[in-house]
């Protein structure tokens, strides 16, 4: 009477503290935020437990019986506590004194995971017997199991049945076997120990006695009892591996979801798909660790990136060792063991020793400094010694060489410059050595690959061209502490504005943007997306002093490859929750397809575009053209001839170097692809004399180029209406009947320019403020010139 007294008050005392069993109903079990790419590659996934939840309806009969037979054969006829089992449970250990049968049901395993703790006192028992019926009331004997099956642990992260099964067997539930289900329902009990991986023994005899179970309860019959008992054990991990290397792109769309749904959205089971293309992420990450692979070896070797101390040290010593050490992508580790005869055996793991001889060393020359070329050649005894932890890089013929991890650092994004997707971004050598996405985190100094946006303004307001600049000293305000000077130090006077872009000449672009205005060049430049960070106020900013992200500039070329429509970059095209439902559905603003390129003889398409789909116009389309036509120059007879490598006549791009040469850039682009890449120091070191963009950035952005523009037509691009054809006189900058002369496509309001006496724009070198004069008695053969020109 006592007892029943006590239990009473327990129970009245504990109902109102019992947690509300109603939310099981809506329970979110936690699963992998998962990254892919446009065509469908693993990036990445977040979170860490592996769990794909399945409805109870879409578990195999036989399935369930497997778990039943093991954990709780009376699950149907009990309501949540087996009073029968715990009986046998009982009488069991006071015969044995060993607790070989539990009495724990699969309602009451429910309970526990969700609801409590582990503590074991008398009262977190009564709770759990409480609750357990409580659950039996609220929810569906098929509820309670669907919970169940998706939640318990299956050890290597795998959580949920369906999870497992694709873990060990690389199966879906309806196609595991009778000795496949009962090895699943043998590893909860003790998933550390009773996985068919980590302990193939005790999992195989696990298994068999859940076989027995089944056969027992007639589950199974004595057939299909004997042929599981002797089917082996095929149980592996089948984990699915990241399919495409893009480790930057995946901490984007972590970071996006985060922001957008919260730090708990990362492990609800949400697929991102971004615009990645996977062929095209693979060529930017070969064209970028190329190109810094090529620039290390230019300046020469470092030596190794740490010493150990052989003596005394087993293979399974130096294993631990090397399995510790940070995986570089196509970067091996390896330990130097023994020198002799210009030869050394280099210790790769697991019991594996190459031969490396003086020619795969033969590279490995002394490094003066960052800021120069490698000095003189070591011999190769010298190079590497006992102790020396290397890498080493695969050769084309399969062999490998001495390389080491790359000092310098790099970028390389390229987007669709119809839409703004980003079809590929790579923010450094390898996400695993350093998280920092220079692609898009990154602000540097963009150098003359800024100075199209001042160029574009100066079209905007008359200029062509054919227009003549001043490549002479800037004249500056006497306060002023800047010495602008020409690359090579020279000046060239009068100069046409078509030479003076495709040679980078500094002071004709100072002079220019005097001309232009400060206020006007700003208004017009912010039209491409840019923020007063990327347009100092000063004369500075026509070489490019302002800071971007590669990202950023290539949102602004993408306005010249377009015909004049300012597109945004995204990456993200579609999130799913873990049901498939679509959350979200990018709907970017489109530039007009058909206004612009054509490729071979088929026009471009505006398919899928609607009117209100339709990208700003920033800029004329007759700007475009121009910018794209002076640009095309640059590759031909200027600071980027390096890019004629490619043999197509649709790229086109700008060279960028900034001071002492601590950034190369190119920026450029094609009627698919507007592509810019970047090499530099992060702490701003120099890159040493001859690593302009010119050079080193060309290189990485002509090996991208070339793997995206394969098998690709070359686009053409007719000029838009509006532009006429004007022959010139390339001294003097004006039009004329000479055979001599030059064509160039001009605005057609602005050819009497190149005719007769206009109104000049004259700058203050001061201020750079603009100024209308009347210059009537200026001869009608002058063109269009800058103030004291001649």
């Amino acid at each position: 009477m006592l007892g029943l007294l006590g239990g009473g008050v327990f129970v009245h005392v504990a109902l109102p503290e019992l947690p509300d069993v109603q939310s099981l109903r809506s329970v979110q079990l936690q699963a992998p935020l998962q990254v892919f790419s446009a065509d469908g590659a693993l990036i990445s996934e977040f979170g860490v437990e592996r769990r794909q939840p399945v409805a109870i309806g879409e578990i195999p009969p036989l399935v369930i019986q497997a778990f039943l037979a093991t954990e709780d054969s009376r699950f149907f006829e009990h309501g949540g506590v087996d009073t029968i089992g715990m009986g046998r449970a009982l009488m069991s250990y006071l015969a044995t004194g060993e607790k070989a049968q539990g009495a724990s049901t699969i309602t009451m395993q429910v309970t526990r995971n969700f609801f409590l703790t582990p503590e074991k006192t008398f009262r977190r028992k009564l709770m759990e017997v409480l609750l357990t019926l409580h659950v039996e009331q609220t929810l569906t004997k098929d509820e309670i199991l669907e919970l169940y099956l998706n939640q318990i642990f299956f050890g290597h992260r795998a959580y949920g049945i369906s999870a497992a099964a694709s873990l060990y067997y690389d199966k879906s539930l309806n196609e595991l076997t009778v000795a496949e289900a009962a090895m699943l329902a043998g590893i909860p009990k003790a998933p550390s120990i009773n996985n068919p991986v980590t302990n193939p023994a005790r999992a195989l005899e696990r298994r068999n006695y859940i076989l027995g179970r089944m056969r027992e309860l007639g589950y199974i019959d004595a057939e299909q009892y004997e042929r599981a008992i002797a089917a082996p054990d095929t149980g592996r991990l089948h984990r699915r591996q990241s399919e495409l290397d893009a480790g930057y792109v995946a901490e984007m769309a972590r970071a996006e979801i985060a922001r957008f749904y919260g730090e708990a959205a990362v492990s609800q089971g949400y697929r991102v798909i971004t615009t990645i293309e996977s062929w095209l992420q693979n060529a930017a990450q070969d064209a970028l660790r190329t190109a810094l692979r090529q620039y290390d070896q230019r300046h020469g070797y470092r030596g190794p990136e740490a010493t150990l101390k052989l003596a005394g040290l087993s293979d399974l010593e130096l294993d631990d060792y090397l399995a510790g050490v940070t995986r570089i992508p196509d970067l091996q580790p390896g330990l130097v063991t023994r020198v002799k005869a210009g030869v050394a055996e280099v210790y790769l793991g697991q019991g594996q020793r190459i031969d490396l001889t003086s020619s795969q060393m033969s590279w490995a020359r002394n490094q003066r400094d960052l800021a120069n070329w490698r000095g003189s050649r070591r011999k190769s005894a010298d190079v590497v010694l006992p102790g020396d932890l290397i890498r080493l890089k695969r050769t084309e013929d399969g062999g490998l060489e001495l390389s080491q991890i790359p000092r310098v650092a790099g970028a390389l994004v390229s987007i669709a410059p119809r839409d703004g997707a980003v079809r590929a971004l790579v923010g450094g050598y390898s996400f695993n050595e350093t998280k920092f996405n220079r692609a898009v985190d990154m602000r540097r100094q963009p150098g003359s690959s800024f100075k199209p946006f001042i160029y574009a303004a100066a079209l905007n307001q008359g200029w062509t061209p054919a227009s003549l600049l001043r490549d002479q000293a800037v004249k500056l305000d006497t306060k002023e502490r800047w010495n602008p000077q020409n690359f090579d130090h020279k000046e060239m006077g009068p100069i046409r504005l078509r030479k003076a872009l495709a040679l980078s000449r500094n002071l004709a672009t100072i002079n220019l943007l005097q001309s232009v205005g400060l206020d006007e060049a700003q208004d017009y430049i912010r039209r491409f997306g840019f923020g007063d960070d990327a347009m100092p106020r000063g004369l500075s900013m026509a070489l490019g002093s302002g800071a971007l992200s590669p990202v950023k500039l290539a949102e602004g070329y993408a306005v010249f490859a377009n015909g004049g429509y300012r597109v945004i970059p995204y990456f993200i095209q579609r999130i799913e929750d873990v049901n498939g439902r679509v959350l979200f559905d990018a709907s970017p603003l489109q530039a007009c397809a058909d206004c612009w390129y054509r490729f071979g003889e088929t026009a471009a398409t505006t398919q899928g575009i609607q009117s209100d789909g339709l990208a700003e116009r920033v800029i004329d389309p007759r700007t475009a053209y121009q910018m794209t036509s002076l640009l095309r120059e640059v590759i031909d007879a200027g600071t980027g001839t390096r890019a004629k490598a490619l043999n197509r006549t649709d790229v086109v791009g700008k060279t960028g170097t900034t001071n002492d040469v601590r950034d190369s850039w190119f920026a450029g682009y094609q009627a698919n692809f507007v592509t810019i890449a970047w090499m530099g120091h992060d702490d701003f070191g120099k890159l040493g004399r001859g690593e302009e963009g010119g050079k080193a950035a060309l290189g990485m952005w002509v090996d991208f180029m070339a793997a995206a523009l394969k098998d690709q037509p070359v686009a053409t691009l007719d000029p838009p209406p509006g532009l006429v054809e004007v022959r010139i006189d390339p001294s003097r900058g004006v039009e004329t009947t000479s055979k001599g002369g030059i064509l160039e496509m001009v605005q057609e309001e602005y050819r009497d320019m190149l005719l007769g006496p206009q109104p000049v724009r004259v700058a203050s070198p001061e201020t750079g403020a603009r100024r209308q004069e009347n210059t009537a008695t200026v001869k009608r053969s002058t063109p269009r010139v800058m103030d004291d020109l001649f």
